[in-house]
C-alpha cells in the first residue's frame, strides 16, 4: 500500500500532488533548515479515497497518523493529549493548486478541560489560554460539526463584550473568556446533539475528515470551475503543531509576500497583528498593521523575516506568499506558496525578476497566468472625474481596478443578479469564503474591515476584481440596506457607486472611465512571447474599425471575417431583404447588383488596413430569415393593421414569404455552403466584391492575401461545386483588372462528417478552418443557447462535465475530430494549412491543445489576442 502518511522532514517541493502545494512547501522549508514547526501530510489520494468511499475514514489510516504523531512529539518535546505538557495541533487544508480560504482550518486542537488548564500552568498566561479554548470550539463547532459561527459563537462573544464594555477581543478579560467555554460547550450540545470531544484523537479524526469534506463544499466546488482546476485532485492535511502569536506583546502574526501583489513592485509587502491569531488577519477581524512597523517593533526578527523571505524568493524563482508567527520572540513560518497577484503585476514582476538575474525570459513568460493577463486592457478612471468626484469613503487599495455598479449588501443577491448581467458592487462588513460565488460576479468590492492581506483582498486580486477594504468611517445597516457615509450621507440598495481599487477610494455615482495605458513592462513581456511562440495568433474581425483593434493588440491576419455582419448595416438590410424575397435569379441579381459596390467598399477598407496579413472572409453563413423581420411580429402587425382598417397586403405578402422560409432546426437547414449552392449568385457577388477590392489595392502598390471560406461543407462535392464557380469568378475579375492576385480557397470544418471525410475534402481546399462553436454543437448535440440557460451550468456542477465546452475545448471529443481532419488532410495535401476561428482560438487552454497538435493559427476576438499568445508560447515551453 502506497504511504499515506508523510512528516515535513520526508517530503519535498516536487512532491505538490501528492502531498499538495502546502505540504510540499513545508517539507522543502524544513529540510532547508528554516524554523517551521513539525508536523505531518496526510496524501491528496486518501482524500480522494475518503470522499469515493462516501465520506468514510480509509481503514489504519488513523493508525498511521498517530505513528507519525509520535514524531512530532518527540521533535517539539510535548505529548499529545498530555495533561502535564501538551502537544496542540493545527489541522489544515492544502491542495495541489492554491485554493486560498477556499476549505478548512481548525487551530488549537488538542485542548480539552484538563489540556487548558496544563497550558496555564506552563504559560502563566489564563488569558491566552482561556482565549485559545475558545478559538478552537468556535473552529471545531463552525468546521467539523457544521454549525453556524456567527449565530452560535460570535453573538455570544458579542454579549461578553458588551458585558465588560469593550470594543475589541484582545480586551476582554480572562474571566470574560473563561465564560464563554461552558456556554460554547452547552450550545454544541444544544444544536448538535451531541457532546463536544475531550479525546484529542477524537478531535483529530473529526478535523481530518471536515477538511477532507471541505474539498467538495460550494465555495471550493464554485472556486475550482472557475479556475478550471480538477475536482479529481483532493486535499491534502497538514497537521502541524501549535505555534501561539496570541501569548502577548512580544507575539504576533501576519502574512507578507516578497513583492507587492497589487502593483508588482519590488517592495516587501504585508500586514501583520500583535497578540493574535492567524485568522484574526485573513479574516479582517481586526484592521492589521504594515509589515514595516514590524522592523520598528521587532528588528532583529523583522531581518530574519526578510531574510528567509528573499532566499525563498531566490528558490522557488517566484514571488512568495508568505505566513508567520512570532511567539515569545521567536520567529516561526507557517507556509509559503507562490503568491496570487494582479495582471499588471504579474507583468512586472516576470520582467523585473528577468532583468535582476533571478529567472529566464522562459521562467518570466510561465509565472504569468494567461487567463488574467486582460485584465491590464481594462478601462480605468479618469484623472479628472476622480479629483470632481465626491468621495464617499478611502480604505486600503486591496485590489486594484475600476468599477461602478449598484450596491448590493446580499452575496446571494449578488451572484443572482451578476450573473444575470446586471452591474453590482457587493459591499459588506467583511468577506469570508463563502462569498466568493457573489464576488465572483460583481463589478468589485467594497468591505469595513480588513486589510491588504484580508480574504477580500487575497481573492479579489487572483480574479481581477477591484476591492477597497478597511473603510472603517463607513457604517452598514443590513436590515435597511444602507451605507452610511462618515459626512451622515446615506446610500442605499442599488445606488450607484465606483471604487478604484488602486486608490483605495470610493465615490458616489458613476464616474468616467477611460482606456488603459500600455506600458514598457507589458511591451518588453510580448516581445519575449513573440520570440518563442511558433503558431500565429489572427482575430475575428468584421470591419475596419475591428482591424484596427486588432492590429493594435497584435493580430497577426484576420481568421475570420463574417460577411453576414456588414449586411445588417441598416442602408443596406432593405436590398438584403429584396435580394431574399425576389422570386427569380434574375430580380436577385438586380439586388445584389445593388449589394455589390457596398461589399467592395467593405472588402476594399479591410485589406487596405491590414495590409500584407491574410484576411479570411466567410461567405454569408446565416439562415435567410434571419435578415427579415420576426414571424410573430409580422403577425401581430398584420392583426393591428386589418383592426385598423389599414392595408395590410405588404405585410401579409412578407408574411407568407418568411412563412416559406421558416425551418424547423434552422441552423441545420438552408445555411453556408447550401444557401451558396441554391442561390449561388450571391456567393459569386461576395467573391467578385473581394478581388475587385483585391485587383484594385494591388494596382495602387498595396499587398494582399484573400483567403476565401466555404462555410458548412458535410460532403466533398458540396465544396467541390462551389469552389468551382467561385474560382471561375475569381479568374474573371483578374483578367477584366489585369491583376494577378495570390489566394486561397478553403473551408470552415464545422460538421462531423466533413471532419471524418478531411481526406476527400483537403484536395479540394488550401485551408481547414474549425469552426469549434458549431462543430462542439453538432458533436455533443447540444444547441448553446438552450445548453447554456438549461442545464450546462448544472453539468460543471454535478462534475458531469468538467468544464463548459463552448468556453473551453473539449479536446477528448472535438479535439480528437480536429486532430484526426488534419492528419487525413495532410496525408493528401502535405501544405493544408489549420487553424481554430471560434471563441475557443481565446482560450488559453484550447489554444495549448490547437499548438500541441500542430494546427498553424488561431483566431479570436481582438481583447483576447494577448492571452492567446501567451498561451501559444507556454503551450511550446510546456511540450519541450
Amino acid at each position: 500500500m502506497q504511504k499515506r502518511v508523510w512528516l515535513f522532514k520526508e517530503g519535498n517541493a516536487d512532491m505538490r500532488n501528492l502531498l499538495g502545494g502546502k505540504g510540499a512547501n513545508l517539507a522543502e522549508m524544513t529540510n532547508l533548515g528554516l524554523p517551521v514547526p513539525p508536523g505531518l501530510t496526510i496524501t491528496t489520494e486518501t482524500c480522494m479515497d475518503y470522499i469515493n468511499n462516501g465520506n468514510k475514514m480509509p481503514e489504519g489510516l488513523m493508525d498511521e497518523v498517530k505513528a507519525a504523531l509520535k514524531t512530532v512529539e518527540e521533535q517539539k518535546g510535548q505529548k499529545f493529549g498530555d495533561p502535564v505538557n501538551p502537544l496542540l495541533v493545527s489541522v489544515r487544508s492544502g491542495a495541489r493548486v492554491s485554493m486560498p480560504g477556499m476549505m478548512e482550518t481548525i487551530l488549537n486542537l488538542g485542548l480539552n478541560d484538563e489540556t487548558v488548564e496544563a497550558m496555564i500552568k506552563l504559560t502563566n498566561n489564563p488569558r491566552f489560554c482561556y482565549d485559545s479554548y475558545r478559538r478552537f470550539l468556535t473552529m471545531f463547532g463552525s468546521v467539523a460539526w457544521e454549525m453556524d459561527r456567527q449565530k452560535y459563537f460570535e453573538t455570544e462573544l458579542e454579549k461578553v463584550k458588551e458585558r465588560e464594555g469593550v470594543k475589541e477581543d484582545t480586551e476582554i478579560s480572562a474571566e470574560g473568556l473563561k465564560s464563554l467555554i461552558p456556554v460554547y460547550k452547552a450550545v454544541i450540545k444544544e444544536v448538535t446533539g451531541k457532546e463536544f470531544p475531550q479525546d484529542p484523537y477524537v478531535q483529530l479524526q473529526e478535523a481530518i475528515e471536515a477538511v477532507f469534506r471541505s474539498w467538495n463544499i460550494p465555495r471550493a466546488v464554485a472556486y475550482r470551475n472557475m479556475n478550471k482546476i480538477d475536482h479529481n485532485f483532493g486535499t491534502a492535511v497538514n497537521v502541524q503543531s501549535m505555534v501561539f502569536g496570541n501569548m502577548g506583546d512580544d507575539c504576533a502574526t501576519g502574512v507578507s509576500f516578497t513583492r507587492n501583489p497589487a502593483t508588482g513592485e519590488n517592495k516587501f509587502y504585508g500586514e501583520y497583528l500583535t497578540n493574535a491569531q492567524g485568522e484574526d488577519v485573513v479574516a479582517g477581524i481586526r484592521t492589521p498593521k504594515p509589515i514595516a512597523a514590524l522592523e520598528t517593533e521587532m528588528p532583529e526578527l523583522y531581518k530574519q523575516y526578510v531574510d528567509i523571505a528573499k532566499k525563498l524568493e531566490l528558490g522557488y524563482k517566484d514571488v512568495q506568499d508568505m505566513e508567520f508567527t512570532i511567539e515569545r520572540g521567536k520567529l516561526y513560518i507557517l507556509q509559503t506558496r507562490n503568491g496570487k497577484r494582479t495582471a499588471a503585476a504579474a507583468v512586472r514582476i516576470a520582467v523585473e525578476m528577468q532583468e535582476e538575474g533571478i529567472i529566464s525570459k522562459e521562467r518570466a513568460i510561465q509565472i504569468v497566468d494567461p487567463y488574467t493577463v486582460n485584465q491590464i486592457l481594462l478601462p480605468c478612471f479618469d484623472a479628472k472625474a476622480i479629483e470632481q468626484a465626491k468621495k464617499i469613503s478611502s480604505g486600503v487599495n486591496a485590489s486594484p481596478g475600476a468599477a461602478v455598479g449598484k450596491i448590493v449588501f446580499d452575496t446571494e443577491e449578488a451572484a443572482v443578479r451578476g450573473e444575470a448581467g446586471e452591474k453590482v458592487i457587493l459591499v459588506r462588513v467583511e468577506t469570508c469564503p463563502d462569498d466568493i460565488h457573489g464576488m465572483a460576479v460583481a463589478q468589485g468590492v467594497l468591505t469595513l474591515r480588513g486589510g491588504a492581506t484580508s480574504h477580500a483582498a487575497v481573492v479579489a486580486k487572483g480574479m481581477g476584481k477591484p476591492c477597497v477594504s478597511g473603510c472603517e468611517d463607513i457604517k452598514i445597516d443590513l436590515n435597511n440596506e444602507t451605507l452610511t457615509a462618515a459626512d451622515g450621507t446615506v446610500y442605499h440598495k442599488d445606488d450607484i457607486i465606483s471604487l478604484d481599487g488602486g486608490k483605495g477610494i470610493v465615490m458616489a455615482g458613476e464616474v468616467k472611465l477611460v482606456e488603459a495605458q500600455i506600458d514598457e513592462n507589458w511591451n518588453k513581456f510580448f516581445s519575449w512571447v513573440d520570440e518563442i511562440r511558433t503558431m500565429k495568433v489572427e482575430a475575428n474581425a468584421d470591419t475596419p474599425k475591428d482591424i484596427v483593434n486588432s492590429l493594435k493588440f497584435g493580430a497577426e491576419g484576420v481568421g475570420l471575417c463574417r460577411t453576414e455582419h456588414m449586411f445588417m448595416d441598416p442602408e443596406r438590410l432593405p436590398w438584403v431583404q429584396k435580394m431574399i424575397i425576389a422570386g427569380t435569379p434574375e430580380a436577385r441579381k438586380e439586388a445584389l447588383a445593388k449589394l455589390l459596390p457596398m461589399q467592395y467598399e467593405d472588402f476594399y477598407a479591410m485589406f487596405k488596413e491590414l495590409g500584407d496579413k491574410p484576411l479570411t472572409v466567410r461567405l454569408l453563413d446565416p439562415p435567410l430569415h434571419e435578415f427579415l423581420p420576426s414571424k410573430e411580429d409580422l403577425i401581430a402587425e398584420v392583426a393591428t393593421l386589418k383592426a385598423l382598417g389599414k392595408d395590410y397586403k405588404e405585410k401579409e405578402e412578407m408574411l407568407h414569404i418568411v412563412e416559406g422560409l421558416s425551418e424547423s432546426n434552422p441552423m441545420m437547414g438552408l445555411r453556408g455552403c447550401r444557401l451558396g449552392l441554391t442561390y449561388p449568385e450571391i456567393n459569386e457577388m461576395q467573391v467578385r466584391a473581394i478581388f475587385e477590392a483585391c485587383c484594385d489595392l494591388k494596382k495602387e502598390g498595396h499587398k494582399v492575401q484573400p483567403w476565401v471560406m466555404i462555410p458548412l461543407i458535410g460532403h466533398v462535392n458540396e465544396l467541390k461545386v462551389a469552389k468551382e464557380i467561385l474560382t471561375r469568378v475569381a479568374k474573371d475579375v483578374m483578367s477584366e483588372k489585369g491583376v494577378e492576385v495570390e489566394y486561397k480557397f478553403g473551408t470552415m470544418i464545422e460538421i462531423p462528417r466533413a471532419a471524418i471525410t478531411a481526406d476527400e475534402i483537403a484536395q479540394h481546399a488550401e485551408f481547414f478552418s474549425f469552426g469549434t462553436n458549431d462543430l462542439t454543437q453538432m458533436t455533443f448535440g447540444y444547441s448553446r443557447d438552450d445548453a447554456e440557460g438549461k442545464f450546462l451550468n448544472r453539468y460543471v456542477e454535478q462534475k458531469i462535465l468538467a468544464t463548459n465546452p463552448f468556453e473551453t475545448l473539449d479536446t477528448k471529443g472535438v479535439g480528437a475530430l480536429i486532430e484526426m481532419s488534419m492528419e487525413k488532410g495532410h496525408k493528401v495535401n502535405p501544405n493544408l494549412v489549420g487553424g481554430v476561428c471560434g471563441e475557443h482560438g481565446g482560450d488559453p487552454d484550447s489554444v495549448k491543445f490547437c499548438h500541441k497538435i500542430g494546427l498553424n493559427y488561431v483566431s479570436c476576438s481582438p481583447f483576447r489576442i494577448p492571452q492567446a499568445k501567451l498561451a501559444a508560447a507556454q503551450a511550446v515551453l510546456e511540450n519541450k
